[in-house]
């Protein structure tokens, strides 16, 4: 198969030359793993102790990652990416909050998020994080199988509520739905009420998608028994595929509670597991739709030519690939320029509240090993054909 990621030209065609240079600054910047840390603590000290720091963040990593404050800050964003066929999903990246006012909130954002993705051909799907929905305790205790207090299981109705508010307006708007993955330890209380949804609004085709964080060992599994239960009570299923973003997280507390850590035992693994949901989905897209949410071009290769075997088109509406807003734009732009289904996650939301996504970022990319060189070596490449 064609080495189409190699094309700088065509990916970097967006970036202006101070762009460029920004990029590649802020990823020389994320590759010094101690100061990545030294960031973090500064960071939350400057927003903690409320210095006026947004306008430097804003300038700096804000715009890097993230589309703009609203969502209609995003919309020059949207459009220049949809010049080259790479569609946005406007992800409303407030992290989630421990009292209910926020969470209220985040709901008539989300709402709004869906009017407004229907307007939109740029923009083919919403999406929401379940901790955006309900507090996170709330969910591990959801979790655990405890009894709830009346006030809690009031609370609970609450978060029910918001999920089918949400899941029942993209349904009537004919719009597609992804609902982010969270820690193995709640993720099985997020997994029940997406199943719910689905059950519910996926009949005709996948409205709502849920998301399956392969570097757990277990999501084989749990992705098999789901097309069984689709099989028996006559649903689609629509399905995020991702890596995985809380693994240190997931590793430490496991170590610390006692028991086997969900994550698997190397990377290779991860990458295998990858890969198998991904040919699992392929040959049974008859009643599943898939997201690939994945910034690995081994993967990305693999896809297509899965595709290019079993005949489906570059454009099949049930295929999208899809990367982070600020990194890989290398596999991104190239599949678009080939006719692949390509979105965009771009993130917004008010520059304080964002910030605990863009930490996170930035952590992600300093322990993915080869990740920030590989972005280097790229921005490296066309500073060089450009002459920079």
């Amino acid at each position: 198969m064609e080495r189409i990621f190699e094309d700088t030209e065509t990916a970097f065609a967006l970036k202006t030359d101070s762009e460029l240079e920004r990029a590649y600054f802020l990823f020389k910047m994320i590759a010094n793993e101690p100061l990545v840390r030294i960031g973090k603590v500064m960071t939350n000290f400057a927003i903690k102790t409320h210095l006026p720091v947004e306008k430097l963040i804003r300038a700096t990593v804000f715009d890097h990652f993230c589309g703009g404050v609203n969502e209609f800050d995003c919309l020059p964003t949207v459009d220049k990416m949809y010049g080259k066929k790479v569609c946005s999903v406007l992800d409303y990246s407030v992290e989630g909050k421990d009292t209910e006012d926020p969470l209220d909130d985040a709901l008539e954002m989300i709402l709004k998020v869906l009017d407004f993705v229907k307007e939109k051909e740029a923009i083919p799907f919403a999406v929401f994080k379940p901790t955006g929905y309900g507090r996170f305790s709330l969910f591990h205790k959801v979790n655990e199988g405890k009894s709830l207090t009346k006030k809690e299981q009031a609370e609970w109705k609450r978060v029910v509520d918001r999920f089918d508010k949400t899941c029942k307006r993209a349904h009537e708007l004919g719009v597609s739905l992804l609902i982010d993955a969270e820690e193995s330890w709640i993720q099985d209380a997020a997994d029940a009420l997406v199943e719910d949804m689905m059950r519910k609004y996926n009949k005709e085709k996948a409205i709502v998608y849920n998301t399956l964080q392969m570097y757990r060992w277990d999501r084989m599994d749990y992705l098999k028994k789901l097309h069984e239960k689709a099989g028996k009570e006559n649903f689609k299923i629509g399905l995020k595929v991702v890596r995985g973003a809380y693994m240190e997280k997931e590793n430490e507390r496991a170590e610390e509670k006692g028991y086997p850590t969900p994550i698997c035992a190397s990377k290779q693994e991860t990458d295998a597991n990858f890969d198998k949901a991904i040919a699992y989905i392929i040959e049974h897209l008859d009643t599943i739709e898939v997201f690939a949410g994945t910034h690995n071009e081994n993967s990305s290769y693999r896809l297509m030519e899965l595709m290019r075997q079993k005949g489906i088109g570059n454009g099949d509406n049930r295929v999208w690939f899809g990367q982070l807003y600020g990194m890989s734009d290398h596999i991104s732009f190239n599949l678009a320029a080939r006719g692949y289904n390509v979105a965009k996650y771009l993130p917004f939301g008010p520059v304080r509240d964002v910030m605990p996504y863009l930490i996170r970022r930035a952590e992600e990319n300093t322990s993915v090993a080869g990740q920030t060189t590989r972005e280097l070596d790229l921005l490296k490449k066309e500073r060089k054909r450009r002459k920079i």
